[in-house]
């Protein structure tokens, strides 16, 4: 089996694309695919990573083939992914593709981050604002401004303050899989559709 997955994330610079496939990659290892791992392919902003799938797509022998990205609004119909990205942004589904190759992190990458305080508390210690976070009860419904501000407020008082980048990989890499598999539909389908295609 071989799969490949396209990751929003990292910017421009080779050092951040690094840190950004060893963050999912902790995270995807931890979640039960140790051993079974995709390779994990740093695309930088979300426009690059759609583009880099569809030639992908198009051309690669992979088994499967996928993209996760930040759903970046929240997500009618989490199973058609397709029609979200269709009405969103005008991605076209490319021929032969389903819903099954977008992989959402709704609304975006700090949803998740901030769907486990536990590892919040851990990884910031006593200057950590737990209060400042966004109560979790259909997170995955709220702005994505709104998320990264309350990590930020959250972290604000601390020395490795929350931002994107290098310390978001960090922090993502060291997420509990159970704690978001538990609250965040995004997740749950993640690891649905990983479980019967890799």
């Amino acid at each position: 089996m071989k799969a490949k997955i396209y990751l929003e994330g990292g910017g421009d610079s080779k050092e951040l694309h690094s840190r950004c496939r060893e963050g999912f990659r902790k995270l995807l290892e931890s979640t039960g695919y140790r051993g079974r791992m995709p390779q994990l392919v740093a695309c930088g902003s979300r426009d690059s990573t759609y583009h880099d799938f569809l030639t992908a797509h198009a051309n690669s022998n992979a088994d499967y083939i996928a993209m996760l990205v930040d759903s970046e609004d929240p997500v009618r119909d989490p199973e058609k992914t397709w029609d979200h990205l269709q009405e969103r942004d005008g991605w076209e589904r490319p021929d032969g593709g389903d819903d099954g190759q977008v992989l959402f992190m709704t609304t975006c990458m700090e949803t998740w981050i901030a769907s486990d305080p536990d590892t919040l508390r851990r990884h910031y210690g006593g200057c950590f604002r737990e209060s400042a976070l966004l109560p979790l009860k259909n997170i995955e419904r709220r702005e994505r401004r709104e998320i990264q501000e309350s990590l930020k407020d959250a972290t604000r008082g601390c020395s490795n303050a929350y931002q994107k980048g290098q310390r978001s990989f960090e922090v993502l890499g060291a997420l509990n899989p159970a704690a978001l598999e538990d609250r965040l539909a995004a997740f749950r389908r993640m690891k649905r559709i990983m479980d019967e295609r890799l």
